[in-house]
């Protein structure tokens, strides 16, 4: 699902070091690449924060049109100045010999312990190009919403995660009232949005 580069467009990598290596890693890219008008650009030194490739999924009742949403303590929003919880979807950073499918349906258990039983592609993006090279899979995923709810989480990695519910009318009345700020959380829901009738079609 990679966006397809123009053939002219092309990056020589000069050196790549490792200028920060703590829970996350920060690496130092020295590069030149093309430009339009011809030619190559001089040498561009940037930082960027490593921080693995990410799968995500939203599950969704088909049936009861609801979908699961989860909302946990996040650094980077604290950072930022914002309120540090808001909805989300179940998401998780893909390991060693796992595919995106593998940790959506992982995620599902260990976040919000809800069991997927079909994926649907949605979309694979990279969250923020100019500093960061994680990418994230997103998946719509099929589930049964009856009893969904509580607070889980691994509490070896410190994980509160409050599981909540939505039916589709409300979860969408949240991105226009502006409560959800979780940029793949926002891209799943309108995507949905787009498809909803199709998938229930499908699905039902």
């Amino acid at each position: 699902m990679a966006a397809v580069p123009p053939p002219t467009e092309k990056v020589e990598l000069i050196e790549r070091t490792v200028a920060f290596q703590g829970y996350f890693r920060v690496a130092r890219y020295l590069f030149r690449h093309t430009l339009y008008q011809g030619g190559l650009s001089g040498e561009v030194k940037r930082e960027v924060f490593e921080r693995g490739q990410a799968a995500a999924v939203l599950p969704y009742d088909p049936v009861r049109d609801e979908v699961v949403l989860i909302r946990q303590f996040r650094a980077g929003s604290y950072a930022a100045g914002r309120h540090p919880w808001g909805w989300e979807t179940v998401a998780g950073i893909i390991e060693d010999g796992e595919t995106p499918e593998d940790v959506a349906r992982r995620e599902a258990v260990e976040e919000a312990a809800v069991t997927i039983t079909d994926l649907l592609p949605m979309s694979s993006v990279v969250l923020s190009p100019g500093a960061c090279s994680e990418t994230c899979t997103s998946f719509l995923g099929r589930t049964d919403t009856t009893g969904v709810g509580g607070i889980f989480g691994l509490e070896a990695e410190n994980e509160n995660i409050l599981v909540k519910v939505v039916p589709f009318a409300e979860a969408r009345a949240m991105l226009d009232r502006n409560e959800c700020d979780n940029a793949v959380a926002v891209m799943a829901l309108q995507w949905l949005a787009l498809h909803r009738d199709d998938v229930r079609n499908c699905w039902c």
